[in-house]
């Protein structure tokens, strides 16, 4: 199998499991505040990816890409975690998910900004559109009780596409596995500290809902998904795998209606289908 399709079936891979993300994440809160599921999720998945580097003696990273992985790691460890988990207290995950077509343009931006990559000007144009659709979509909602969520959904796609291509440029020398389990250890000294000491008071009442949300999202989002992901974006292009992402909002629809009983209204499709068409565009001119 060459580079290529390895790059847009790990990619594919990765998509699939992330999809589960927010409606996890969205039972999770049920029963655990967003501040100590953020930490958490990211405390349970340093200590596996710590075991991971240490069964396979892998080299430390060198000073040089200390930065990249600080910047790795607030934006997938730290900053998409905990805006996701606080926007779902302010909307549906099957609301959130639209904005998750959002995903693939600002890998796509920071790809060219941070990774070095090229795109042809008609990309911009329908990267644009995908932005006006989906603010005209969380405009025609009910504004009092969705603005902070979609304000918060916004800031988290940016940063994720920032942690997205950040990561996927130091896996080209790193590989994709090791980048996610040095970002999530480097980020261990702050997330153990703050999950001890924001922990609930009792577990009695936690339901099992939110107890398998607080499992999916530690083992899969937080690091089996990265690890196809991140070789999904180094192997096959950064932009060009990206918009693999295009795929997760129709996953998470499905998720969100099947698991959590949500209902997902035909203007939330049609501007879930108008932002894949839009990615689609930009796709064609990613290179």
């Amino acid at each position: 199998m060459d580079k290529m399709a390895s790059g847009w079936i790990n990619g594919f891979v990765g998509v699939l499991i992330f999809s589960g993300s927010l409606p996890a994440t969205r039972a999770a809160i049920s029963g655990f505040d967003p501040i100590f599921l953020t930490g958490a999720r990211a405390t349970i998945a340093a200590f596996l990816g710590l075991a991971l580097l240490l069964a396979f003696r892998e080299k430390r990273p060198d000073k040089a890409d200390l930065i990249s992985l600080v910047v790795t790691a607030l934006g997938v460890v730290v900053g998409f975690p905990l805006l996701t988990a606080l926007a779902l207290r302010h909307v549906t995950s099957a609301h959130s998910i639209v904005f998750i077509g959002l995903l693939p343009l600002a890998t796509a931006i920071f790809a060219v900004w941070r990774g070095g990559e090229r795109v042809r000007p008609l990309f911009w144009l329908f990267s644009c559109l995908g932005s006006l659709l989906v603010v005209g979509f969380a405009l025609t909602q009910n504004v009092s009780a969705s603005l902070v969520g979609d304000l918060l959904m916004f800031t988290a796609i940016v940063v994720c596409g920032l942690g997205y291509a950040e990561g996927a440029k130091l896996s080209r020398r790193l590989g994709g596995w090791q980048v996610i389990c040095w970002a999530l250890v480097i980020s261990l000294p702050v997330m153990l500290p703050l999950t001890l000491y924001v922990m609930p008071g009792e577990w009695q009442g936690i339901s099992g809902p939110a107890w398998f949300g607080l499992f999916y999202v530690s083992l899969f989002s937080m690091l089996i998904g990265f690890i196809f992901w991140y070789r999904g974006l180094a192997q096959g292009g950064i932009a060009a795998v990206g918009q693999l992402q295009l795929l997760q909002p129709f996953f998470g629809l499905v998720l969100a209606a099947t698991l959590l009983g949500e209902h997902v209204g035909w203007p939330m499709i049609l501007a879930t289908v108008g932002v894949i068409a839009c990615v689609v565009g930009a796709k064609r001119f990613a290179r």
